[in-house]
């Protein structure tokens, strides 16, 4: 068998794993996920009409949707890092080293299963926001297709970073609090309110973050508002944080075990 045809075969066999994981124990992803749905529920129902400027409910359920979809997967992968932890610590990673399997085959089949489920999480968010009110009048086919791939970049970038975390964690508790900026850095983003109605020495912060140029990005594929820069800028940001974590994983992973 040749190493590609190896590396597919237990790439997919660790895939099956994890997903069964996430199957058997849904409790970790189901409270990662009800954060992005009750800020949702909470910034349309209770702040919505103080933090919509006039425009009214709908109008900021179309500006809301957009931010919430990619703190979604902000969201979905701590539990990939505490995922990875878990395994890390519990010896189990270890065991498939010294295993006959293609030794990127275990990262590859985690990072799938994080994509996969952080593309569901994001649907399903999706379906909450359609049903309170969301609507997308101006995006055509491609547009929506776009907006996909943009979602599944992000959700690959920050799926390795995630396991970077995971696999330098010393416990599942550690891998959690390292993550935490992962659900954070959404709040400081154009999320929630537009860049210039923040202070003028913390604008630079909000908008040159990953998650501010994805946000707007979003924006212009699903409701026509202007992209300008951002396109190219949340590409760049979802490719470098691919070779980062990737590189990061790949060292830690390959080091040897204490």
């Amino acid at each position: 068998m040749s190493t590609l045809a190896l590396a597919v075969r237990d790439s997919s066999t660790m895939l099956r794993r994890n997903l069964l994981h996430a199957r058997r124990y849904p409790s970790l992803t189901l409270n990662l996920l009800l954060t992005p749905v009750m800020l949702l529920l909470l910034f349309v129902y209770v702040f919505g009409g103080a933090m919509s400027g006039g425009l009214g409910r709908s109008a900021y359920v179309a500006y809301l949707v957009p931010g919430i979809l990619l703190m979604t997967i902000g969201s979905t992968v701590v539990g990939t890092a505490v995922s990875m932890a878990t395994d890390m610590n519990e010896g189990i990673v270890a065991r498939f080293r010294t295993m006959a399997i293609h030794r990127g085959s275990v990262l590859l089949g985690r990072v799938a299963g994080s994509v996969l489920q952080s593309v569901a999480s994001v649907v399903l968010v999706g379906a909450v926001g359609v049903a309170i009110g969301f609507r997308s009048h101006d995006a055509n086919v491609l547009e929506w297709l776009a907006a996909f791939g943009l979602l599944v970049f992000f959700s690959l970038a920050l799926t390795w970073i995630a396991v970077g975390m995971g696999l330098g964690s010393p416990s599942a508790e550690a891998a959690s609090n390292a993550a935490l900026p992962l659900i954070l850095l959404p709040l400081i983003s154009s999320a929630f309110v537009p860049l210039h109605s923040m202070p003028g020495w913390f604008q630079p912060i909000a908008e040159y973050q990953p998650f501010t140029p994805a946000i707007e990005t979003l924006r212009g594929l699903l409701l026509g508002t202007p992209i300008g820069d951002n396109w190219w800028i949340a590409l760049l940001w979802c490719a470098a944080l691919t070779v980062l974590g990737y590189r990061w994983s790949r060292a830690q992973f390959d080091r040897d075990p204490k």
